[in-house]
């Protein structure tokens, strides 16, 4: 893990949650004296105490270690606010419907801003029967590709992952497609607008 869970998030969780000290070293079996200890950066919990801490505070054991308390305000999972997180250790590609705390290979993953696409990353998308076929003119080598295009509706997502040495080229279900995207490895998120 890049971080590790501090006295102050762990003091602001506990008050948040209106316990005291004592109330909260009774959930996780440890003296009070041991969480004022790292509320005030004495010490700091044993890794075994995390899974108890984070469920005693109400949240996610990532959501600890972030100091983030994530709370979904995207309620009706409204499509159109999809959130892509790509790892750049295994290029594992993850999308959620609204704000959240995602890890993987350890490292925990900001949420990719989309720019509008230009020059390289321009997208050409041709309507072909109830398709979209979607190409863009990028370079496909080994340091240098498209990783994935992504459509979005109101209804859903279609992901399609592309490979190095391929064709940067897709196709997609139209079916209420509003936004096309696509991930460069080494410049980011892009979207066109169908």
């Amino acid at each position: 893990m890049d971080k590790y869970v501090t006295g102050a998030v762990i003091r602001k969780l506990r008050e948040n949650k209106k316990l005291t000290q004592e109330e909260l070293a009774q959930r996780i079996y440890v003296s009070g004296k041991t969480v004022s200890k790292w509320e005030t950066g004495q010490g700091l919990p044993d890794i075994t105490l995390l899974e108890p801490l984070a469920e005693a505070l109400g949240i996610s054991v990532i959501e600890l270690l972030s100091g983030e308390d994530i709370r979904n305000e995207n309620r009706s999972a409204n499509m159109m606010r999809t959130l892509f997180y790509v790892c750049p250790v295994c290029g594992n590609v993850i999308h959620a419907s609204g704000k959240a705390v995602v890890s993987c290979c350890g490292i925990t993953l900001p949420a990719l801003l989309p720019e509008e696409a230009e020059e390289e990353h321009l997208l050409r998308v041709e309507e072909i029967e109830d398709e979209y076929y979607v190409a863009a003119s990028h370079p496909m080598t080994k340091d240098h590709y498209i990783s994935f295009f992504a459509a979005i509706s109101d209804q859903g997502i279609q992901l399609v992952k592309l490979y190095p040495e391929g064709e940067a080229e897709a196709r997609i279900k139209r079916s209420r497609v509003k936004w096309i995207y696509a991930y460069c490895n080494r410049h980011g998120l892009f979207r066109t607008k169908v």
